[in-house]
């Protein structure tokens, strides 16, 4: 079975061993460059894209503000069509309702459609631990699955793989878990795409059970869909004979009609395409047609506490594009894997804190910090979601939560961050941060620091070395500050202060200028 994220290190730890991976590098700069090119083409080709995303991100928005009224209608409508529906508040629960559904059916297998909910839930292993093989059939899922490896991408899971490593795969592991891969396999697409065609088509014809997810599910009529660039989904929702669904209950949009909007979006967000090539519906059962039993989880998992952030609660307009995740150049750089979660790059930065709350572990705590804060993701996201904005919101929590105080929108979390994170590295920050405060409090302190920098930066300089802005750089920091100029120049300080040369050119004192060590306050320069 796949392996799950637990135990991954810090991001920054993570970050740093995909770094040194060369091979992984050149494999995410090739395909994010890819679908980036792609996505450009067709987006350009819609005079009112603004106006969608617009729409969008309004209808979203309009949802979430009503969340309760449109689930209780999707409840309604999935039990008018012969739908059973559960409600699961966590992870445990919604695993417990699938198990439940699995054993009373005496099934030991099921296909499932991709889904990023049953990866978050960790729904595959819940159901082997009982005895239960889940198989994934997306093409990408697969080869992650056999490979015995980890999702690194919302859209495409096996991005950081390239065409050798999947043709290698597929002869090592096929056989021991089905049919074996053709004899003589090379990297060509379309002989891996046969051979996993051939291997997947054993398991639709034998399972009894299949699992989905759902991209959107519309409440007016009891409607889920899923949007796929294969079909190996629609095999999954037709064949078996009994269908549980596990949905996260920001999926919900009222009508068809909003449900157009999100259709145009997402396909040339996520692939480049202009429409998806499957586009799979289905509310309850149809007698004769399809699963004869139909099971809807509405999933929460942390939903309802993001949903209470007043920042954060945009971050549930996400419908799972991967945008954002192909113009982040902190993805394209460390990959999917050193985010620790199913959910990576800049949506994961924000939406593993939201979901899980901060304060409670250092691993989504250094989560909000893995970002430039460049704004691309923002520029490209269909549904407008502000990530900088939210990621700058989430460090403030993380920092409010290490100083031992409550989470301004965390109720309940007051202690967490002085017994269980105040020992994990940041108190040279919080020195650092304290000692600014010193020397900012008042103008002679500032005045003092400012000619001791210049003086520095005249001893550190070296002569001939600049910034990409022509400025001298300073190549070796001592003390604590050398492993970040390792990696980078320091711009060399002024040589003056700005009040000195003020004084000095204009022949007078600073406007606001006072005696030496009053304090800074009001408009003062």
């Amino acid at each position: 079975m796949t392996r799950t994220f637990l135990g991954t290190p810090v991001f920054p730890a993570a970050a740093r061993t995909a770094l040194a991976d060369d091979q992984l590098r050149r494999n995410l700069a090739f395909a994010t460059g890819t679908i980036r090119r792609r996505r450009a083409s067709v987006v350009a080709e819609v005079d009112d894209w603004e106006r969608l995303r617009h729409a969008g991100a309004a209808i979203k928005d309009h949802t979430l503000r009503h969340l309760d009224e449109h689930l209780l209608r999707l409840e309604a409508s999935l039990l008018a069509r012969g739908a059973v529906v559960h409600w699961a508040r966590d992870a445990a629960e919604a695993c417990a309702i699938v198990v439940d559904i699995a054993k009373r059916h005496a099934v030991d297998e099921v296909v499932k459609v991709k889904s990023m909910a049953t990866q978050e839930i960790g729904l595959n292993e819940a159901l082997a631990a009982h005895g239960v093989s889940a198989w994934e059939t997306d093409l990408a899922e697969l080869i992650v699955q056999l490979g015995h490896d980890l999702p690194s991408h919302i859209l495409v899971p096996a991005i950081h793989r390239n065409r050798t490593e999947i043709r290698d795969i597929f002869t090592r592991e096929m056989a021991a878990v089905g049919r074996p891969a053709p004899d003589g396999l090379t990297d060509d697409p379309a002989r891996l795409a046969e051979a996993a065609r051939l291997h997947l088509r054993e398991k639709f014809l034998s399972a009894r059970m299949a699992v989905s997810g759902a991209n959107f599910a519309v409440a007016d009529t009891g409607t889920l869909v899923v949007v796929e660039s294969e079909g190996n989904g629609r095999m999954c929702l037709t064949l078996p004979e009994v269908l549980v669904s596990v949905v996260g209950i920001e999926k919900v949009v009222p009508t068809w009609s909003d449900l157009d909007v999100f259709l145009r979006l997402l396909p040339r967000s996520a692939t480049g395409e202009r429409m998806n090539p499957y586009t799979s519906t289905w509310a309850g059962v149809t007698p004769g047609d399809g699963p004869r039993e139909v099971h809807v989880v509405l999933l929460d998992n942390g939903r309802t506490r993001a949903l209470a952030d007043e920042v954060g609660r945009q971050a549930l307009r996400c419908i799972r594009c991967s945008a954002c995740l192909n113009v982040c150049p902190v993805y394209e750089r460390t990959g999917g894997h050193a985010y620790g979660s199913v959910y990576p790059g800049p949506i994961g930065a924000i939406l593993n804190p939201l979901l899980r709350g901060v304060g409670v572990d250092e691993q989504v705590d250094s989560l909000p910090y893995a970002s430039t804060l460049c704004g691309a993701c923002l520029d490209v996201c269909p549904v407008r979601i502000d990530i900088p904005e939210i990621l700058v919101d989430l460090r403030a929590q993380v920092v409010d939560a290490r100083r031992g105080g409550p989470s301004r929108r965390t109720p309940g979390r007051s202690g967490l961050g002085r017994s269980r994170l105040g020992r994990s590295g940041h108190a040279g920050e919080a020195v650092a941060m304290k000692g600014a405060a010193w020397v900012l409090g008042r103008a002679g302190r500032l005045h003092a620091v400012e000619r001791l920098a210049g003086a520095a930066g005249r001893l550190l300089t070296r002569r001939g070395r600049t910034t990409a802005q022509g400025r001298p750089a300073i190549t070796r920091v001592p003390g604590p500050g050398r492993a970040w100029s390792a990696a980078r120049d320091l711009p060399a300080p002024a040589p003056e202060p700005f009040r000195g040369w003020w004084r000095r050119t204009n022949g007078g004192r600073v406007a606001g200028d006072q005696v030496a060590g009053d304090r800074v306050d009001g408009d003062q320069t």
